[in-house]
């Protein structure tokens, strides 16, 4: 499968366009960025074609990969399906839920494939952990903090202006609900939601299964704080998510091979765009319910 990369900030450079060059089931045949020296610099790295046009990048691929801000991913993945594109995506799908749906559909009408990036739902001990207690029955609540230190240490996305204008609700949100949904089942409502310190905020969600969540999301938390932490709490007793034994790189691997073997079999993976745009939807519902909680 030839897989053209479009985006060229840190997290192309550090993740997507490593783990596309090593990819063995891909060929990574090219670089669009919205900045033409940042794509040049990127492929020459990886021996790879510079784009300066991304419609040129979607006639020469098969697929291709976004590490864009998700308002412009959404705009370039309705546009790469309706090519005939399947789609790596990254977390969240959009900002919208109408965004989303756009990104869902194109798809759907087009019968290509689409991996969301969800990357703990890729990491080997994380989506074991995920799978096993999914298995498992009588689930009473759930606790996720996910925070980061993004604004309050030296992070190369410090200066991305979606995470300044959004915050950790966009950013580390849809970790936090990649995991909990497949255990605790779908959100039937946002409860509660509160802003915290800077950007931090606390969710607290009802589940389809009767179970309740409650999430602390920042990425202002001290460095020396910083961390994610999942515990689950029922019948079973208590479970805690184990951390990752791998980085970033090969968990999109991992992803890339989950949207090779969709576009091969034609069945969707379970972090597919419908997924990202459920996703996206709760975001959007706790959103307004913090817009309420300050007006």
């Amino acid at each position: 499968m030839r897989i053209g990369l479009l985006g060229t900030g840190p997290w192309a450079r550090a993740t997507y366009a490593p783990a596309l060059a090593g990819h063995p089931g891909l060929r990574f045949a090219g670089v669009w960025g919205r900045r033409p020296e940042a794509a040049t610099e990127l492929a020459e790295r990886y021996g790879v074609t510079a784009y300066a046009d991304v419609d040129a990048l979607l006639a020469d691929v098969d697929a291709v990969a976004v590490a864009l801000p998700p308002s412009v991913q959404a705009e370039l993945a309705v546009r790469a399906a309706g090519a005939g594109r399947h789609l790596l995506l990254d977390k969240p799908l959009a900002l919208s839920a109408a965004e989303g749906r756009a990104v869902v559909e194109a798809a759907e009408r087009a019968g290509v494939a689409s991996v969301v990036f969800f990357t703990a739902r890729f990491q080997k001990e994380p989506d074991a952990w995920v799978g096993e207690q999914a298995a498992v029955a009588g689930w009473f609540t759930a606790r996720a903090h996910w925070l980061g230190a993004v604004f309050t240490g030296d992070s190369p996305f410090a200066a991305s202006p979606w995470r300044r204008e959004k915050g950790a609700l966009w950013d580390v949100g849809p970790h936090a609900l990649s995991v909990l949904l497949p255990v605790l089942g779908d959100v039937r409502q946002v409860v509660a939601a509160a802003h915290g310190p800077a950007d931090t905020v606390h969710l607290v969600l009802d589940h389809a299964t009767g179970a309740s969540s409650s999430l602390t999301l920042s990425l202002t938390a001290p460095p020396a704080a910083a961390g994610a932490e999942v515990e689950l709490r029922g019948e079973a007793g208590v479970s805690v998510m184990p951390g990752s034994s791998e980085g970033a790189v090969a968990a999109l691997s991992r992803a890339a091979d989950a949207l090779v073997r969709a576009a091969r079999t034609g069945r969707p993976h379970p972090c597919d765009a419908a997924f990202g745009l459920r996703v996206t939807e709760i975001l959007a519902a706790a959103q307004a319910r913090l817009a309420s909680a300050r007006g």
